[in-house]
């Protein structure tokens, strides 16, 4: 009786114990954060869902799978490609025996007030990230937003200085205060009429905030809505977002 009842209990464990052994460690970890150009609208190809050995996502149910897109689920009627994965490429080509782990936390039309500490954006940031750094360490946050704050020239000459207590905060809040943080531009198609003066905060964000990155959008086409990028964009764009990662950090390619 004895020798059967240990035999149930060790089979009742195994999934457990399996789903415990698969999941990565010691991940290097980036948190992607912003409004709909993060999460992605590219239209998804067979080539965005075939898997990169050694990178991760996080899902919704914080569980680590091999990153496929689409990675985010803000919107799950229109979410597709987005950033991350060719921007994972650039590092695993510079550092091959590295292994990343992406946390998608973006939301689509979110402006940069509702991603304000103690907000609720902010605060699913912070939880998916702390829940993400129990398998590794955080090594970047990738950040692409300012569609929503291009509406008047008082909120968008604002926006670098709200920015940079932003992410002061969330540095604070996730023990990670010299993680370095990338930008993006804003399409260069994108009409709005403050939407200069809100690409102009960006591009200038790496004078006055330690550790910041900047990536040009030029050259980026939209999907046909003068809003978000296509597929082939957001491709390059993290491919563009990878390289100046690696312009921040220079022991990348040594770990």
């Amino acid at each position: 009786m004895y020798t059967r009842s240990v035999k149930i209990h060790v089979f009742l464990l195994l999934p457990a114990l399996a789903a415990q052994a698969q999941q990565p460690r010691n991940l290097d970890l980036f948190l992607l954060i912003g409004q709909s150009n993060m999460a992605g609208r590219g239209a998804v190809e067979a080539q965005d869902t075939e898997p990169i050995p050694r990178v991760y996502m996080l899902t919704k149910e914080l569980d680590w799978k091999p990153a496929a897109d689409p990675m985010h689920f803000d919107k799950p009627a229109i979410i597709g490609v987005g950033i991350g994965r060719s921007f994972a490429k650039v590092l695993l080509k510079a550092n091959p025996s590295a292994s990343i782990g992406l946390i998608p936390s973006a939301f689509g039309g979110s402006s940069l007030e509702e991603w304000n500490p103690g907000g609720k954006l902010y605060a699913d940031a912070l939880s998916r990230a702390r829940a993400a750094m129990k398998s590794g360490m955080l090594r970047g946050i990738l950040w692409r937003q300012g569609e929503a704050d291009s509406s008047g020239d008082g909120l968008a000459r604002s926006y670098g200085d709200r920015w940079k207590r932003l992410i002061g905060s969330l540095r604070e809040d996730l023990g990670a205060g010299k993680v370095p943080v990338i930008v993006g531009q804003l399409g260069e198609f994108f009409a709005r009429p403050s939407a200069r003066i809100v690409n102009e905060q960006l591009a200038t964000l790496p004078l006055t905030a330690a550790r910041t990155g900047f990536v040009s959008s030029a050259g980026l086409n939209h999907k046909g809505d003068n809003v978000h990028f296509d597929t082939p964009s957001l491709r390059e764009f993290g491919r563009r977002y990878g390289l100046a990662y690696l312009m921040l950090d220079a022991g990348w390619s040594k770990d």
